[in-house]
Protein backbone atom coordinates (compact mmCIF):
# COMPACT_ATOMS: atom_id res chain seq x y z
CA UNK A 1 0.00 0.00 0.00
CA UNK A 2 0.96 3.42 -0.54
CA UNK A 3 0.39 5.43 2.93
CA UNK A 4 1.06 9.12 4.21
CA UNK A 5 2.19 9.71 7.79
CA UNK A 6 1.48 12.91 8.81
CA UNK A 7 4.02 13.66 11.97
CA UNK A 8 5.95 10.98 10.52
CA UNK A 9 9.28 12.99 12.13
CA UNK A 10 8.43 12.82 15.73
CA UNK A 11 9.07 9.88 18.35
CA UNK A 12 6.06 7.41 17.21
CA UNK A 13 5.39 8.62 13.55
CA UNK A 14 9.16 8.02 12.65
CA UNK A 15 8.68 4.27 14.48
CA UNK A 16 5.61 3.37 12.37
CA UNK A 17 7.03 4.84 9.31
CA UNK A 18 9.85 2.32 9.50
CA UNK A 19 7.61 -0.39 10.90
CA UNK A 20 5.30 0.37 7.86
CA UNK A 21 8.44 0.54 5.20
CA UNK A 22 9.49 -2.96 6.38
CA UNK A 23 6.18 -4.30 6.21
CA UNK A 24 6.57 -3.83 2.32
CA UNK A 25 4.56 -0.33 2.13
CA UNK A 26 5.49 2.86 0.12
CA UNK A 27 5.77 5.61 2.77
CA UNK A 28 5.36 9.20 2.26
CA UNK A 29 5.96 11.45 5.51
CA UNK A 30 4.54 14.96 5.86
CA UNK A 31 6.17 17.03 8.62
CA UNK A 32 6.81 20.58 9.08
CA UNK A 33 9.74 19.98 11.72
CA UNK A 34 8.18 22.00 14.37
CA UNK A 35 8.93 19.61 16.56
CA UNK A 36 10.36 16.45 14.76
CA UNK A 37 13.45 15.93 13.53
CA UNK A 38 14.59 15.72 9.70
CA UNK A 39 16.40 12.46 10.65
CA UNK A 40 14.51 10.86 11.81
CA UNK A 41 12.24 10.14 8.78
CA UNK A 42 13.44 6.32 7.85
CA UNK A 43 15.24 5.81 4.97
CA UNK A 44 13.47 4.21 2.24
CA UNK A 45 10.52 7.08 3.18
CA UNK A 46 9.56 10.37 0.80
CA UNK A 47 9.88 13.38 2.96
CA UNK A 48 7.62 16.47 2.31
CA UNK A 49 7.97 19.46 4.59
CA UNK A 50 4.91 21.48 5.20
CA UNK A 51 1.68 21.69 7.57
CA UNK A 52 -1.48 19.85 6.81
CA UNK A 53 -3.38 22.95 5.77
CA UNK A 54 -0.07 23.84 2.91
CA UNK A 55 0.52 20.57 1.52
CA UNK A 56 -1.63 17.55 2.43
CA UNK A 57 -4.33 17.97 -0.44
CA UNK A 58 -1.02 18.78 -3.24
CA UNK A 59 0.37 15.64 -1.17
CA UNK A 60 -2.28 13.22 -1.44
CA UNK A 61 -4.09 14.73 -4.85
CA UNK A 62 -3.90 12.27 -7.83
CA UNK A 63 -0.98 10.05 -5.61
CA UNK A 64 -3.03 6.96 -5.51
CA UNK A 65 -2.69 6.53 -1.70
CA UNK A 66 -4.33 3.81 0.11
CA UNK A 67 -4.71 5.11 3.77
CA UNK A 68 -3.56 8.24 6.17
CA UNK A 69 -1.26 6.90 9.57
CA UNK A 70 -2.30 10.44 11.49
CA UNK A 71 -0.02 11.85 13.69
CA UNK A 72 0.76 15.25 13.28
CA UNK A 73 -0.49 17.43 16.23
CA UNK A 74 1.09 19.90 19.21
CA UNK A 75 1.18 17.54 22.74
CA UNK A 76 1.79 19.66 25.88
CA UNK A 77 -1.02 19.78 28.12
CA UNK A 78 0.46 22.74 30.16
CA UNK A 79 0.70 24.38 26.80
CA UNK A 80 -2.32 24.05 25.63
CA UNK A 81 -3.73 25.23 29.06
CA UNK A 82 -1.73 28.48 28.11
CA UNK A 83 -2.39 28.77 24.47
CA UNK A 84 -5.75 26.93 24.03
CA UNK A 85 -6.73 28.35 20.87
CA UNK A 86 -3.40 27.36 18.91
CA UNK A 87 -4.48 23.66 19.85
CA UNK A 88 -7.81 24.03 18.67
CA UNK A 89 -6.46 25.35 15.37
CA UNK A 90 -3.21 23.13 14.74
CA UNK A 91 -4.91 19.94 16.14
CA UNK A 92 -8.12 20.09 15.39
CA UNK A 93 -8.34 22.56 12.14
CA UNK A 94 -5.28 21.02 10.55
CA UNK A 95 -7.05 17.39 11.02
CA UNK A 96 -10.20 18.98 9.04
CA UNK A 97 -7.99 20.06 6.53
CA UNK A 98 -6.74 16.73 6.31
CA UNK A 99 -10.00 14.88 6.09
CA UNK A 100 -10.93 17.40 3.15
CA UNK A 101 -7.90 16.66 1.39
CA UNK A 102 -8.82 13.01 2.16
CA UNK A 103 -11.78 12.95 0.66
CA UNK A 104 -10.97 15.40 -2.32
CA UNK A 105 -8.43 12.71 -3.47
CA UNK A 106 -10.41 9.53 -2.83
CA UNK A 107 -8.22 8.33 0.14
CA UNK A 108 -10.66 6.40 2.16
CA UNK A 109 -8.77 5.45 5.66
CA UNK A 110 -7.33 6.65 8.30
CA UNK A 111 -5.67 5.39 11.37
CA UNK A 112 -5.50 8.05 13.97
CA UNK A 113 -3.22 8.65 17.17
CA UNK A 114 -5.44 9.89 19.66
CA UNK A 115 -4.97 9.88 23.81
CA UNK A 116 -6.30 8.93 26.79
CA UNK A 117 -5.91 12.41 27.55
CA UNK A 118 -9.74 12.24 25.83
CA UNK A 119 -11.12 10.33 28.94
CA UNK A 120 -9.93 13.15 31.83
CA UNK A 121 -10.47 12.05 35.56
CA UNK A 122 -11.65 8.16 35.79
CA UNK A 123 -14.33 7.16 37.44
CA UNK A 124 -12.91 3.41 37.81
CA UNK A 125 -10.07 1.65 36.31
CA UNK A 126 -9.10 -0.09 34.42
CA UNK A 127 -10.52 2.63 31.82
CA UNK A 128 -12.94 1.03 28.74
CA UNK A 129 -13.61 2.38 25.28
CA UNK A 130 -17.33 2.45 26.64
CA UNK A 131 -16.40 5.04 29.89
CA UNK A 132 -17.40 8.78 30.11
CA UNK A 133 -15.25 11.36 28.25
CA UNK A 134 -14.48 14.20 29.97
CA UNK A 135 -10.90 16.06 28.80
CA UNK A 136 -9.52 18.72 31.72
CA UNK A 137 -7.52 20.03 28.94
CA UNK A 138 -7.69 21.86 25.67
CA UNK A 139 -5.54 18.60 24.48
CA UNK A 140 -7.37 16.23 25.31
CA UNK A 141 -10.59 18.10 24.45
CA UNK A 142 -9.30 19.29 20.81
CA UNK A 143 -8.10 15.18 20.35
CA UNK A 144 -11.79 14.11 21.70
CA UNK A 145 -13.36 16.56 18.77
CA UNK A 146 -11.46 14.94 16.35
CA UNK A 147 -12.96 11.59 17.11
CA UNK A 148 -16.37 13.37 16.90
CA UNK A 149 -14.83 14.64 13.37
CA UNK A 150 -13.90 11.17 12.21
CA UNK A 151 -17.37 9.24 13.25
CA UNK A 152 -19.21 12.22 11.31
CA UNK A 153 -17.00 11.37 8.46
CA UNK A 154 -17.41 7.48 8.39
CA UNK A 155 -21.69 8.00 9.02
CA UNK A 156 -21.59 10.89 6.17
CA UNK A 157 -18.72 9.77 3.33
CA UNK A 158 -17.76 6.30 3.96
CA UNK A 159 -14.80 7.23 5.71
CA UNK A 160 -12.67 4.07 7.40
CA UNK A 161 -11.08 5.36 10.50
CA UNK A 162 -9.66 3.55 13.92
CA UNK A 163 -8.78 6.16 16.79
CA UNK A 164 -5.74 4.34 18.97
CA UNK A 165 -6.48 6.22 22.28
CA UNK A 166 -2.92 5.28 24.48
CA UNK A 167 -1.20 6.17 27.85
CA UNK A 168 2.10 7.07 28.15
CA UNK A 169 4.57 5.58 25.47
CA UNK A 170 8.32 4.89 26.18
CA UNK A 171 11.24 2.88 24.80
CA UNK A 172 12.78 2.76 21.73
CA UNK A 173 13.28 1.26 18.34
CA UNK A 174 16.54 -0.26 17.48
CA UNK A 175 17.40 -2.94 14.92
CA UNK A 176 20.39 -2.91 12.51
CA UNK A 177 21.00 0.40 11.08
CA UNK A 178 18.15 2.07 12.82
CA UNK A 179 17.78 3.64 16.23
CA UNK A 180 14.45 5.88 16.57
CA UNK A 181 13.57 7.07 20.09
CA UNK A 182 12.55 10.31 22.02
CA UNK A 183 13.98 13.45 21.51
CA UNK A 184 11.33 16.44 22.58
CA UNK A 185 12.41 19.91 23.06
CA UNK A 186 10.39 20.24 25.88
CA UNK A 187 10.23 16.91 27.81
CA UNK A 188 7.51 16.40 30.28
CA UNK A 189 7.65 12.18 30.18
CA UNK A 190 8.59 10.46 32.93
CA UNK A 191 11.00 7.76 31.81
CA UNK A 192 13.35 10.22 29.76
CA UNK A 193 13.84 12.89 32.57
CA UNK A 194 14.40 10.36 35.09
CA UNK A 195 17.09 8.80 32.34
CA UNK A 196 18.60 12.69 32.21
CA UNK A 197 19.64 12.65 35.72
CA UNK A 198 21.51 9.38 35.19
CA UNK A 199 23.29 10.69 31.61
CA UNK A 200 24.28 13.97 34.17
CA UNK A 201 22.18 16.33 32.76
CA UNK A 202 20.05 17.24 35.78
CA UNK A 203 21.33 16.66 39.50
CA UNK A 204 18.23 14.81 40.26
CA UNK A 205 14.46 13.96 39.06
CA UNK A 206 11.06 15.74 40.64
CA UNK A 207 8.61 13.55 41.97
CA UNK A 208 4.86 15.00 42.57
CA UNK A 209 3.12 13.27 45.35
CA UNK A 210 3.91 10.01 47.49
CA UNK A 211 0.40 10.45 49.31
CA UNK A 212 -1.97 8.97 46.63
CA UNK A 213 -4.37 5.81 47.52
CA UNK A 214 -1.83 3.43 45.54
CA UNK A 215 0.26 0.69 47.25
CA UNK A 216 3.47 3.07 47.54
CA UNK A 217 1.68 6.21 47.61
CA UNK A 218 2.61 8.02 44.01
CA UNK A 219 0.85 8.06 41.06
CA UNK A 220 0.62 4.68 39.02
CA UNK A 221 0.28 4.85 35.06
CA UNK A 222 -0.09 2.77 32.17
CA UNK A 223 2.97 2.29 30.20
CA UNK A 224 3.52 0.71 26.84
CA UNK A 225 6.51 0.44 24.39
CA UNK A 226 6.75 2.31 21.17
CA UNK A 227 7.55 -0.63 19.21
CA UNK A 228 4.59 -2.65 20.83
CA UNK A 229 2.24 0.66 20.07
CA UNK A 230 3.98 0.61 16.38
CA UNK A 231 2.25 -2.87 15.56
CA UNK A 232 -1.29 -2.20 17.23
CA UNK A 233 -1.23 1.19 14.27
CA UNK A 234 -0.02 -1.62 11.65
CA UNK A 235 -2.71 -4.05 13.13
CA UNK A 236 -5.44 -1.15 12.72
CA UNK A 237 -4.59 -0.08 9.17
CA UNK A 238 -5.78 -3.79 8.35
CA UNK A 239 -8.59 -2.71 10.47
CA UNK A 240 -10.03 0.43 8.83
CA UNK A 241 -13.78 -0.64 7.23
CA UNK A 242 -15.74 1.64 5.22
CA UNK A 243 -18.29 3.75 6.51
CA UNK A 244 -16.94 2.21 10.42
CA UNK A 245 -15.07 4.63 13.10
CA UNK A 246 -13.34 1.78 15.45
CA UNK A 247 -12.32 3.54 18.86
CA UNK A 248 -9.46 1.17 21.29
CA UNK A 249 -7.00 1.40 24.15
CA UNK A 250 -3.63 0.68 23.82
CA UNK A 251 -1.84 -0.27 27.36
CA UNK A 252 -0.69 -2.99 29.34
CA UNK A 253 -4.13 -3.14 31.82
CA UNK A 254 -2.13 -3.08 35.24
CA UNK A 255 0.12 0.28 35.18
CA UNK A 256 3.01 1.08 36.81
CA UNK A 257 4.32 3.36 40.02
CA UNK A 258 6.46 6.80 39.62
CA UNK A 259 8.58 4.64 42.32
CA UNK A 260 8.63 1.59 40.11
CA UNK A 261 9.48 3.46 37.10
CA UNK A 262 12.19 5.25 38.90
CA UNK A 263 13.31 1.85 40.68
CA UNK A 264 13.89 -0.23 37.56
CA UNK A 265 16.01 3.01 36.16
CA UNK A 266 17.91 3.06 38.44
CA UNK A 267 18.60 -0.68 38.29
CA UNK A 268 19.05 -0.22 33.80
CA UNK A 269 21.64 2.40 34.31
CA UNK A 270 23.58 1.51 37.16
CA UNK A 271 23.11 5.25 38.80
CA UNK A 272 21.90 6.08 42.23
CA UNK A 273 19.32 8.71 39.89
CA UNK A 274 18.89 11.18 43.23
CA UNK A 275 14.76 11.67 43.80
CA UNK A 276 13.25 14.85 45.19
CA UNK A 277 10.00 14.54 46.50
CA UNK A 278 7.53 17.50 45.92
CA UNK A 279 3.40 18.55 46.30
CA UNK A 280 0.71 16.95 44.13
CA UNK A 281 0.34 18.52 40.76
CA UNK A 282 -3.48 19.93 40.48
CA UNK A 283 -5.70 17.66 38.70
CA UNK A 284 -3.15 14.17 38.67
CA UNK A 285 -5.57 11.50 38.95
CA UNK A 286 -4.19 8.53 41.32
CA UNK A 287 -4.51 5.54 38.67
CA UNK A 288 -4.95 5.90 35.37
CA UNK A 289 -4.52 2.33 33.92
CA UNK A 290 -6.18 1.16 30.72
CA UNK A 291 -8.16 -1.61 29.50
CA UNK A 292 -7.04 -3.38 26.18
CA UNK A 293 -10.01 -6.11 25.57
CA UNK A 294 -11.51 -4.95 22.92
CA UNK A 295 -8.21 -4.72 20.89
CA UNK A 296 -7.04 -8.19 21.96
CA UNK A 297 -10.43 -9.49 21.16
CA UNK A 298 -11.03 -7.69 17.52
CA UNK A 299 -7.66 -7.62 16.03
CA UNK A 300 -5.71 -9.60 18.50
CA UNK A 301 -2.90 -6.88 20.00
CA UNK A 302 -1.22 -7.35 23.20
CA UNK A 303 1.70 -5.50 24.50
CA UNK A 304 4.38 -8.09 24.37
CA UNK A 305 7.55 -5.34 26.37
CA UNK A 306 7.80 -4.76 30.03
CA UNK A 307 8.63 -1.61 31.55
CA UNK A 308 12.72 -3.04 32.33
CA UNK A 309 12.37 -3.51 28.50
CA UNK A 310 11.08 0.10 27.55
CA UNK A 311 13.81 1.40 29.34
CA UNK A 312 16.54 -0.53 28.76
CA UNK A 313 15.74 0.60 25.13
CA UNK A 314 15.29 3.97 26.13
CA UNK A 315 18.66 4.07 27.64
CA UNK A 316 20.61 2.47 24.49
CA UNK A 317 18.61 4.85 22.49
CA UNK A 318 20.15 7.98 24.78
CA UNK A 319 23.61 6.27 25.25
CA UNK A 320 23.88 5.20 21.60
Amino acid sequence: MKLLVTGGAGYIGSVVAARLLGAGHEVVVLDDLSTGHADAVPGGATFVRGTLREAAAEVLTGAGFDAVLHFAAKSLVGESVEKPGLYWDKNLGETLALLDAMRGAGVGRIVFSSTAATYGEPESTPILETDPTRPTNPYGASKLAIDAALTEFARLYGLGAVSLRYFNVAGALLEEGIALGERHTVETHLVPNVLKVALGEREAVQLFGDDYPTPDGTCVRDYIHVVDLAHAHLLALDACAAGAHQIFNLGSGTGYSVHEVVAVCREVTGHAIPAEMRGRRPGDPAVLVASSDRIRSALGWKPERDLHRMVADAWSFATR
